[in-house]
C-alpha cells in the first residue's frame, strides 16, 4: 500500500519512472479492430501462438491461472489484450500503432497497482495557504450510534433509495464471504488473482464493500453502508498483500460489464502521472455501455509538507471518475492527491475518507480506515442510489452526481465538483 506520508512528490516523468511494470504489454485495439477479430491481428503482427479469450469463459470470468500459459489474453468486451512480447514482437506492435491502416490504438507496459488506503492513524488536515480563502463550511460531523459521519455528510441518511436492482462491482482485495452482516445478500464473487479465492485476506476490499453496500441496520453498531439493497459483485483483483496488475484489473472490469453491473468501484492505483490509453479507452467503452467507473485519486500527497501529490492511473483517465477525500470537518485530507496537469488528471468529486468506519474481516468485524480508497465506495454506493431513483446510467449518471454534489470552500483542483450527495442538498437548486 502507498503510505500517506510517502516521499512521492508526484512530478510527472519522475513519478512515471518509478512505476512498477511486469514486462508484459497492454495492447488496445481500435473499435474497428475489436469488432473485426483482434486474435487474428495479434497473431499476424507478433506470431503469438496461444491466445486466451474472455469469451471462452462463463460470464467472461477469465481464469488467469489457466491463462498464464498463453502468449496473450484478450478481453473481448474491452477490446484489449495483455501480451508477453519479445523485443522483435514489441517493435512490431509499436510499428502497428504508428500505422493508420492497422487497428492498434496503443501499446503500453503492464503496471502493478496497490490498494490506496493510508496506514497513518493520525491525519493532519490541509489548510488554506496564506492569502487563500478560508473554507465557509462550518459543519463538523461525528459518528453517532445510528450513522457514520460519512453517511450523514453525504445525506445518505435522508435518501429514500436503497440501491435495489442496481449492481455494484467492487474490484479490490476480495471480500469476507463469512461476514454476518451480509448473510442473505445477493453476492457474486470471482477472483482474478491467479491461485487465490475471492476471500479477503487483506481487509481493504471488505471495508470498501461495507461502505458501498453495507446493511441498513448492522447488529450492535451504527449503519455504515450506503446502497444496502444493491447486488454485490466482488472482483478480487488485488492479492492479500494489496497488490495486483493491469491484467487482473482489466479482467475484473470485463467481467463486471459482461454481468450487467451499473457501477464499478476501484480503490486502487499506480503512481503514474501519464494517462493510460488502456484505462481511458476502457472508461469510454464502459460509459458507452452504461457503466460508470469510479476510482480513488490517490494518497501520495503530504499537504502539510507542501507536496500536493498527483492523481495516478487509472483515476487520471478523463472517462473514469476520480475521487478525493475529505475529513469530518469537510476539510481536505492531508494525503488526498491533487489534480495533475495532464488532460483528464483532475479530481471530479470528493467523498468521506478520514476515520471511516465499516466492515472488516472476521473476527474483528468492524474497523476504521483512512484513504481516498474509503471515499471512493461512498461515491459508488451513492451512484447506485441515484441510478435506482432516476434510471440514469453511464454518462448521464456521472452528470447527475456532479450536478448534485455539495460545493465546498476548497479549490476544485482538490475536490472537483464538491462532496458527493445522496439526496439534494438544501443549497442546490432543482434542475429545470
Amino acid at each position: 500500500m502507498f503510505p500517506q506520508d510517502s516521499d512521492r512528490d508526484g512530478d510527472g516523468a519522475d513519478a512515471d519512472s518509478r512505476a512498477e511494470t511486469t514486462g508484459r504489454q497492454v495492447v488496445v485495439f481500435t473499435d474497428d479492430g475489436r469488432r473485426a477479430g483482434p486474435t487474428a491481428l495479434l497473431r499476424s503482427l507478433t506470431g503469438v501462438s496461444t491466445v486466451t479469450r474472455s469469451s471462452e469463459f462463463d460470464s467472461s470470468a477469465m481464469d488467469l491461472e489457466l491463462a498464464e500459459v498463453s502468449d496473450a489474453v484478450l478481453f473481448d468486451e474491452l477490446g484489449i489484450a495483455v501480451v508477453t512480447a519479445d523485443p522483435d514482437q514489441l517493435v512490431a506492435l509499436r510499428t502497428a500503432v504508428a500505422s493508420p491502416d492497422v487497428a492498434v490504438l496503443s501499446v503500453e507496459p503492464e503496471l502493478f497497482h496497490h490498494a490506496l488506503d493510508s496506514e497513518d492513524t493520525v491525519v493532519e488536515i490541509a489548510r488554506p495557504e496564506n492569502g487563500a480563502a478560508a473554507p465557509v463550511d462550518l459543519d463538523h460531523f461525528l459518528d453517532t450510534p445510528e450513522f457514520t459521519w460519512g453517511l450523514q455528510a453525504t445525506r445518505t441518511t435522508t435518501s429514500e433509495c436503497s440501491g435495489r436492482g442496481v449492481r455494484i462491482a467492487v474490484l479490490d482485495t476480495g471480500f469476507d464471504l463469512t461476514h454476518p452482516d451480509f448473510q442473505g445478500r445477493t453476492i457474486t464473487a470471482q477472483s482474478f488473482v491467479p491461485g487465490a479465492a475471492p476471500q479477503d485476506g487483506h481487509g481493504h476490499g471488505t471495508h470498501c464493500i461495507g461502505t458501498a453496500c453495507g446493511p441498513a441496520a448492522a447488529t450492535g453498531t451504527r449503519r455504515y453502508g450506503v446502497a444496502h439493497e444493491a447486488d454485490i459483485f466482488v472482483g478480487k483483483v488485488l492479492s492479500d498483500q494489496g497488490r495486483g496488475v493491469d491484467g487482473g484489473i482489466l479482467a475484473g472490469i470485463e467481467w463486471a460489464i459482461a454481468n450487467g453491473c451499473h457501477i464499478v468501484s476501484m480503490s486502487l492505483g499506480a503512481d503514474v502521472a501519464s494517462v493510460s490509453v488502456a484505462y481511458e479507452t476502457v472508461g469510454q467503452r464502459a460509459l458507452a455501455a452504461g457503466v460508470l467507473i469510479v476510482a480513488a485519486a490517490g494518497n501520495n500527497a503530504n499537504r502539510a509538507a507542501g507536496r500536493p501529490g498527483l492523481v495516478g492511473v487509472p483515476a487520471n483517465s478523463p472517462s473514469i471518475m476520480a475521487v478525493a477525500a475529505v475529513d469530518p470537518d469537510l476539510g481536505l485530507a492531508n494525503f488526498s492527491a491533487a489534480s495533475n496537469p495532464v488532460a483528464g488528471g483532475q479530481i471530479d468529486v470528493a467523498g468521506p475518507g478520514v476515520r471511516v468506519f465499516s466492515s472488516v474481516p472476521m473476527p474483528a468485524r468492524y474497523g476504521s480506515k483512512n484513504g481516498t480508497s474509503m471515499a471512493t465506495p461512498h461515491v459508488a454506493g451513492i451512484a447506485a442510489l441515484w441510478c435506482e431513483k432516476t434510471g440514469r446510467t453511464g454518462r448521464d449518471l456521472w452528470s447527475l452526481l456532479t450536478q448534485h454534489s455539495r460545493r465546498l470552500g476548497l479549490p476544485s483542483l482538490d475536490v472537483g465538483a464538491g462532496l458527493i450527495q445522496a439526496s439534494r442538498h438544501p443549497g442546490i437548486q432543482a434542475s429545470r
